[in-house]
């Protein structure tokens, strides 16, 4: 038997990533759980953020964000950066968080990040506690390490974190591949 409770946020888990941003040479660092991708082409993510957040007023007035995805090596940054405000204290100072410059946009990233995803906003959507800032990526770095010899990006072997209802999780075993369910099963050899 299933109850109903009363409407609310239960799509989880939940990326939970490190945003940076930059105005009038002002950076800050925060997390951010309310974000994902919203289109492949063009590419477009979204984060949503409350109006009264320090970081609010710095990517409005910026036009520009960076998505750093984070690691279980990453989960007490994430953490800290999600409850304490850049309005009081230097984040990057403060956890000896090292930042580079974006490639394409004026705003630093993460260095320990694997991925960092360079934003430009594209619109803001005022939605009620959150508002929704629409943005084509501009540019993605991908740090070496998270690479296999052929390439492809090895995410998984970053330890990434997700959130899930007030708690932070690394991600488990694979369970499949995309279409695995209806991938024709190959024949053996000798004939079986």
């Amino acid at each position: 038997m299933k109850q109903s409770w009363k409407p609310g946020n239960m799509v989880y888990p939940l990326p939970a990533v490190l945003v940076t941003c930059r105005d009038k040479g002002v950076d800050n660092v925060f997390t951010v759980a309310w974000t994902g991708t919203i289109c492949t082409n063009p590419p477009m993510a979204y984060i949503s953020v409350r109006p009264e957040r320090f970081s609010y007023d710095l990517i409005k007035n910026s036009g520009v964000f960076t998505i750093n995805l984070t690691t279980k090596d990453l989960v007490r940054e994430t953490d800290f950066c999600g409850v304490r405000s850049g309005r009081d204290l230097d984040k990057f100072k403060e956890l000896h968080l090292e930042k580079e410059e974006a490639k394409e946009i004026d705003c630093p990233v993460l260095k320990a990040s694997p991925v960092n995803i360079e934003c430009k906003v594209r619109e803001i959507k005022e939605l009620g506690s959150h508002h929704m800032f629409i943005a084509d990526v501009v540019n993605v770095q991908v740090d070496e390490s998270a690479l296999e010899e052929s390439g492809r990006l090895a995410l998984e072997t970053t330890n990434p974190i997700v959130y899930s209802h007030g708690e932070y999780y690394d991600t488990g075993n694979k369970l499949g591949t995309f279409g695995y369910s209806v991938r024709k099963k190959k024949k053996k050899k000798g004939g079986k």
